[in-house]
This record gives C-alpha cells, structure tokens and sequence, in this order.
C-alpha cells in the first residue's frame, strides 16, 4: 500500500477528519482533543494512532504531555496525488472544449 493510499484510508473516517482540522491550527494534546470531541481519551489515541502511522500527525513530548499536529510533508503528498487527477480533469475538459469549438465551426 502507498503512502498515499494509507493517509486516505486514516481519513475516511469522520472523526479522523475532525482530528486533523483540530491540530491544524496548532499542537493539541489528547485531552484538549478530547474536550473538543464527543468521544473517550481511548479512543481519541486510536484515531491519532492510525493518523500517526499514516504519517499525517507527528507527536512531541513535553514534559509527561505529546502534542500532536498535522505533518504537512505527508499531507503535502496526499495533495498531490489528488492534484493529479485534477490535472487529468482539466485536460479532458480542454480537450473537449477543442472538440466542441471544432464541431461548430464546422
């Protein structure tokens, strides 16, 4: 499995999504995850772990506390895989608009 194939099996669940918008902004340990979400401390370190091992949040200690926020590297590849297929899209449509433009002029 790639890695980008992993990062979007760790984010096809919405709490995993929700996660990830939480430490964008900035670090968060567990328990302010969990004070923002509706679930357990437990099952809030499942979903970070299944995140950390498809590389998109690192963890730093501090002290007894780990902070989590997204890492940008892995997000940035899971960007360009989907960026590929945009990139596909858009040389359909403009190769459909050639078309188009060809058959009225016709």
């Amino acid at each position: 499995m790639t890695d980008s194939a992993r990062a979007l099996d760790a984010i096809g669940t919405p709490a995993r999504r929700r996660i990830l918008e939480l430490v964008a902004p900035h670090e968060r340990s567990v328990r302010e995850l969990t004070d923002e979400l509706d679930m357990t401390q437990s099952a809030v370190s499942q979903h970070l772990k299944v995140l950390r091992d498809a590389g998109l949040v690192a963890v730093r200690a501090e002290g007894t506390r780990r902070l989590y926020r997204v890492d940008l590297d892995q997000l940035a590849q899971v960007r360009a895989w989907v960026d590929g297929f945009w990139d596909d899209v858009l040389a359909a449509f403009a190769q459909h608009v050639t078309d188009t433009s060809t058959e009225e002029h016709r």
